[in-house]
């Protein structure tokens, strides 16, 4: 496609998510290089716009290839699950739950038809989609499932790193268990394994001869065993094997330097193996800038990295930076589409 078009979920329509669906929106409407449609419950957005105080038109779509309107439109492409019956703003609703699924059901089948080069989701509630009888526990699981996928994988971007040119990529050998578990599931199969699959997606996703960095998990890198041996044990010997193969990986390093180390650009990616060790630097430094994509899928998506805040919905309140860095993000990735679906397919 010469101009992308991305396709952008809503998220909980009782959430933020309307509303920084239409800021963001609203702020790329006209520009040339990229057209965003919405996708969920028209009356929703309408309602999201209101409360943020977008004054733009909001156009219902059937066809993703409809040719953008130009400033002050928002397309939506309108799954029709609420009608015009929105629930009340910030609550647990199964109803909305199921506009929320439904939406990244659409959305999901557009990618795999090429109908869109890649999704931006919203932030869902996952207590509302349990509701609607799911079993998955979240947005990368039925993701998963509906492109055919077993093994998906977090890769954070930070973008706003303050070298020109330069995001830092953080990847992640466990993702939610337990920190206890987590340290279980430490080995040395596992970390090569997370390390080629880290190493596979800078290259994905634009990064040529990609250099990767291992995060030690205990204080100074362990102290050669006196503060732990899991660098000993595994770590280390994942990083040899991995050179071996022809990989440029360095470990591992402790952690209270390699993501400095990472930023400031002798890196293009950090390995870092449980969820608060990559969570806790890269929002930090940079909590509206930092977004999250989901590689090992044969499509591209790009998400806030943020929940639904319920507790300001309809405030008009929520910012909408980090939705605005998802959709720039996919803007800069959408070239990759191709390379995503070949390289990840089922």
């Amino acid at each position: 496609m010469v101009r992308p078009v991305l396709a952008v979920t809503l998220g909980d329509p009782v959430g933020i998510g309307p509303e920084i669906t239409a800021r963001t929106l609203a702020a790329q409407a006209g520009e040339e290089g990229h057209h965003g449609v919405a996708v969920g419950d028209a009356a929703a957005l309408r309602r999201g716009a209101r409360a943020a105080g977008v004054e733009a038109e909001v156009r219902e779509v059937d066809d993703f290839a409809t040719p953008p309107a130009g400033p002050g439109v928002i397309d939506i492409f309108d799954t029709g699950v609420l009608g015009r019956d929105v629930p009340d703003w910030g609550t647990v609703d199964a109803r909305a739950g199921q506009a929320a699924v439904t939406a990244i059901e659409v959305a999901t089948r557009a990618a795999l038809a090429g109908q869109v080069s890649g999704i931006v989701t919203g932030p869902v509630n996952k207590e509302a989609i349990w509701q609607t009888g799911t079993k998955h526990l979240g947005h990368t699981e039925m993701l998963g499932e509906l492109t055919g996928v077993t093994r998906q994988d977090t890769m954070f971007v930070v973008r706003n790193t303050g070298v020109p040119g330069h995001h830092l990529r953080i990847f992640f050998t466990t993702r939610h268990v337990a920190l206890r578990k987590a340290l279980d599931q430490l080995t040395e199969e596992r970390v090569a394994h997370s390390i080629r699959e880290a190493v596979t997606a800078l290259k994905v996703f634009g990064t040529e001869s990609p250099r990767l960095a291992v995060a030690a998990v205990n204080p100074h890198g362990g102290e050669n065993g006196a503060f732990g041996d899991e660098e000993i044990l595994h770590l280390a010997p994942a990083c040899e094997r991995t050179r071996a193969e022809g990989l440029d990986v360095s470990g591992p390093i402790p952690a209270d330097s390699v993501f400095h180390q990472g930023l400031t650009g002798r890196y293009d990616g950090v390995l870092s193996h449980f969820h608060d060790q990559g969570h806790i630097p890269a929002k930090t430094y940079d909590f509206d800038g930092t977004i999250s994509v989901t590689v090992g899928l044969p499509i591209l998506r790009t998400s806030v990295d943020h929940g639904t805040a319920f507790d300001i919905a309809g405030s008009g309140k929520a910012d909408h930076a980090t939705m605005l860095s998802a959709y720039l993000a996919a803007v800069d990735y959408a070239p990759f589409a191709p390379l995503i679906r070949e390289t990840y397919a089922p």
